[in-house]
């Protein structure tokens, strides 16, 4: 069951990856020319969320109801948007997040809005999402591959998922993996009751991170890619029991899917649009608008954009581009009045990109969009 559902997911991924948006806010600042090469795929490079942590002395009891002084000390997320982001109008109910950190474990508080919580998945890694529910999506390392998926509904069911790389590489989410995760919901009115009206819910979660396989705890400077998730499910009632919206043909509407980082696309796993975690020190989390964009995060967005053509080629031509020049990419490139330079080395099946300039690190990323910082 959960395979064939997966392939649905990843269907869906597949349906919408290289799809072209109105022009957006870019990450990206380089020439005139590199930027004619990101045409069309604008909805791909908008700049990330951040959040700053801060640091837990006293660790949240996780009970859901989310009244720890430790919380209070911290901001609240931006209001969740569509996953798509200015492209589609604003969730109808808000959602917002926060979190905080200490040696052990990365703790998330959410608040969920919604006048009729309801849940009925019950066993764990059953496919939660078939639920309304909250998701957390983790690449710890930044490489795109090897992350990690934690979804959770209004009963508190758990469905957690070890991604060994993307669907789009025909990547399988591997439900053998456990977590670990401490968590608690609390509902602000009442479960699965349709005839009356509730607030929400709130769900407050605790993750070690020895399942993340991190050999130490997170220190200031480091980062962390991270997004959050709602599947919001339309539905009618019908004998009592919430029932979701059909089509013509007796099939599901499609959810809902409202998040803190818009993705640009309707697929949560393009772990390279989530957002950027940082950890404090201090317990307020310092400053939320002082994190600076690294200049290697900046290049990365060139190998995303010769990745991304390089898709579209093989969707057209069944085979992989063996240069730049067919590509209409620059092979060489100014990035924030720095010299880059960027090559490629492909075969139809293969392709291996990589970035560098005087002073950097060099960066590249593999026809499976495995990302690689060499030192």
């Amino acid at each position: 069951m959960y395979k064939n559902v997966l392939k649905k997911k990843s269907a869906a991924i597949k349906k919408t990856a290289f799809l072209s948006f109105a022009c957006l806010p870019l990450l990206f600042a380089g020439t005139v020319d590199a930027q004619d090469s990101f045409k069309g795929l604008e909805h791909l490079f908008t700049v990330p969320k951040h959040y700053s942590a801060g640091f837990a002395k006293d660790a949240p009891l996780i009970d859901g109801e989310l009244n720890d002084a430790v919380w209070s000390n911290v901001p609240w997320t931006n209001d969740f948007t569509d996953i798509e982001g200015d492209k589609q109008p604003e969730p109808y109910y808000k959602t917002r997040c926060k979190m905080v950190w200490d040696k052990d474990y990365l703790y998330v508080a959410a608040v969920i809005k919604d006048p009729d919580v309801w849940a009925y998945v019950k066993n764990h890694d059953e496919v939660v999402f078939q639920d309304d529910d909250f998701e957390i999506f983790i690449d710890p390392l930044n490489t795109t591959h090897q992350y990690y998926e934690l979804e959770v509904n209004a009963i508190n069911t758990i469905w957690d998922l070890f991604m060994p790389k993307a669907y789009r590489n025909n990547g399988a989410g591997l439900t053998s993996w456990e977590s670990g995760v401490r968590s608690a919901v609390k509902v602000q009115g009442t479960l699965n009751r349709p005839s009356d009206k509730d607030q929400g819910w709130t769900v407050e979660l605790a993750i070690p991170y020895d399942k993340l396989n991190l050999k130490k705890s997170p220190a200031e400077g480091d980062f962390w890619r991270i997004n959050f998730s709602r599947v919001q499910w339309g539905t009618t009632v019908s004998k009592g029991k919430y029932i979701k919206n059909k089509d013509a043909a007796g099939k599901n509407l499609p959810e809902h899917n409202w998040v803190w980082s818009a993705q640009g696309l309707i697929a949560m796993h393009y772990p390279e649009r989530w957002g950027y975690l940082t950890f404090s020190p201090a317990a307020d989390g310092g400053s939320q608008t002082d994190f600076v964009m690294p200049y290697g995060e900046k290049q990365r967005n060139y190998l995303w954009m010769a990745y991304y053509r390089q898709q579209e080629y093989l969707e057209k031509n069944g085979k992989y581009a063996g240069s730049l020049k067919e590509l209409g990419i620059a092979h060489d490139f100014m990035l924030d009045g720095k010299s880059n330079t960027l090559d490629m080395e492909a075969t139809d099946h293969q392709f291996y990109l990589s970035v560098k300039a005087s002073g950097e690190s060099t960066v590249s990323i593999n026809q499976e969009g495995l990302v690689k910082v060499l030192k």
